[in-house]
């Protein structure tokens, strides 16, 4: 399989579920791998937190603003 074929495997579910059961096992592991978060994680994202996410070695820092007009009962 060509290296074009393999990121475009990589990039379009489509064109990866339209390749044989073979071709897709022979499909290397996509370098940017499986992003799993924790529920630590998404209790952080979920309450609004602004303290930056580590996830492997990139570090994220995400910010909400709160509404309490149109958030009720969230801590503001």
């Amino acid at each position: 399989m060509s290296m074009t074929s393999v990121i475009r495997a990589w990039k379009d579910p489509n064109y990866r579920n339209s390749l044989s059961a073979a071709e897709r096992a022979s499909l290397p592991a996509n370098p940017a791998g499986l992003i799993q978060l924790t529920d630590e994680d998404l209790g952080r994202m979920a309450g609004g937190a602004d303290t930056p996410l580590t996830i492997g070695t990139k570090c994220y820092t995400i910010k909400f603003t709160c509404n309490c007009q149109t958030a009720p009962g969230h801590p503001c």
